[in-house]
Order: structure tokens, then C-alpha cells, then sequence
């Protein structure tokens, strides 16, 4: 345990150092939440009866997770890898099963993170008060971290060279971020591109998190829960099945 500590606290301040994850996991939702607050916070959201701000503040928690799970973990994986770093790493104690975990912790600080800081400003600044339960909001929230952490995992596994893991981390970073309601309000897109979004694994979590933080109930949300635990357990397993030191 104590190998696997320092394995991960080395992670850890590596993390904090990273530039992109400051910008995009934590400054870009802050600022979003910013200028939607300032220009439309307090106005409804079409016919939903609750505001911008009641929407935005659970799509904009969704940030942190969207860059620490498809940034964060596949692109530090898969420099290590291209670097020889891993091969070096497997002649010692360190197992896959530790590396990934400890880029798993790191991309959860880097989120609970993101997550403290949205909420401060949306309290604070700009007077957001939670309608729904705190409690199911936060199971909510982490079922939705570790369940797009552990697609961030499969990537970092899957992709053998930073050239591949920067192709695929693009290909499904940018269409979770503004298809799936974290940065554009899913309540403006046209009907078709709501149908498209659906599929999306994140839509299905922030559409968790908004009910949780807006006390509403409906008959999917079971559904949404037992998919984001079957892709938390099928992703994981394969992650650990399919990594390679180099």
C-alpha cells in the first residue's frame, strides 16, 4: 500500500502541474457557468419550469468529469507508453492494476475539484440553491464520475501511441462535451439532435444529476443507472484485460 501511494502521489502532482486540466477542467466550466449566469441564469429554461442556472449547474459539474475521464487518463497513459516509461515501470512491483488506479484517483481529485469550484460560484456569486437532495445529487454525481472514468480507462489501454490516443480522445471528448448538455443546455437542441445526444453515456449522467438537483423523478432513471454501472464494470474489466506496458 504504501508503494502504491507514492506511486500515486507522484500522479497526483504531476496532475496538478498539467495546464489542460486546470483550463479545461476546472476554469472553462467556471467561466461557462459565468457567462450563462450573467446572461440568462435567471430566465427558464423553455417550458421546463426551472431556470438556466438550475440546468446549467449540474451540465457544468459534467465538465470536470468529461476532462479528467477523456484528457486526463488516456493521454498521460498513453505518453508514458510512447515514452517507454511503462516498460520501465514493468520490471518492478507496480502492477497495471496500480498505474490505473492511481491515474483513477488523480482524475477524481481533479473532478471533485472542478465540482468545489462550480459550486462555489453558483452558491456564492450568483445565489443557486439546490431544489432536489444534496445526498442524491452527490451518488449521482459519482456514479457518473467513476462510470466516464472507466472509459477514459478502456482509451488509455486501447491506445498504443499518443498519435492514436490524441485521435480518439477527440473523437469522443468533443461530442460528449457539446452533445451531451455539459456546455450547450440539452433543452435547445432541435428534437433530432436530442435523439442523437440520447446515446451518448454522459447525457444519461447529467440527465441524472439534473433530477437529482432539481427533485424530479422519472420512470428512466433506473434505466440510466443499471447502464452506467454495466459500462462502469464492462469498461474496467477490459481496461485491465487489454493494457500493455508498451
Amino acid at each position: 500500500m504504501r508503494k502504491f501511494l507514492k506511486l500515486y502521489s507522484i500522479e497526483q502532482k504531476l496532475a496538478f502541474r498539467s495546464a489542460d486540466m486546470i483550463i479545461f477542467g476546472i476554469a472553462m466550466p467556471v467561466g461557462i457557468l459565468a457567462l450563462i449566469s450573467i446572461v440568462a441564469g435567471g430566465k427558464m429554461a423553455g417550458d421546463t419550469g426551472y431556470t438556466f442556472l438550475d440546468s446549467a449547474f449540474a451540465s457544468l459539474i459534467a465538465v470536470g468529469i468529461c476532462a479528467c475521464a477523456f484528457m486526463g487518463i488516456p493521454l498521460t497513459i498513453a505518453d508514458y507508453r510512447d515514452k517507454k516509461i511503462l516498460k520501465h515501470f514493468f520490471v518492478t512491483p507496480c502492477s497495471p492494476v496500480w498505474m490505473l488506479g492511481a491515474n483513477v484517483i488523480c482524475g477524481a481529485v481533479m473532478a471533485i475539484l472542478s465540482a468545489v469550484a462550480v459550486t462555489l460560484v453558483s452558491v456564492v456569486v450568483f445565489g443557486y440553491r439546490m431544489k432536489g437532495s444534496v445526498l442524491l445529487f452527490i451518488i449521482m454525481w459519482f456514479l457518473t464520475l467513476i462510470s466516464m472514468l472507466s472509459i477514459g480507462l478502456l482509451m488509455a489501454s486501447l491506445c498504443r501511441t499518443v498519435k492514436a490516443a490524441n485521435a480518439v480522445t477527440s473523437l469522443v471528448y468533443f461530442p460528449m462535451l457539446f452533445l451531451s448538455g455539459a456546455t450547450i443546455p440539452f433543452e435547445l437542441f432541435p428534437e433530432g439532435l436530442q435523439k442523437v445526444a440520447t446515446v451518448l453515456p454522459l447525457t444519461q449522467g447529467i440527465k441524472l444529476m439534473k433530477e437529482a438537483s432539481m427533485g424530479m423523478q422519472t420512470e428512466g432513471a433506473v434505466w440510466r443507472i443499471v447502464l452506467l454501472i454495466g459500462i462502469t464494470l464492462v469498461c474496467t474489466a477490459i481496461s485491465i484485460k487489454t493494457f500493455r506496458w508498451e
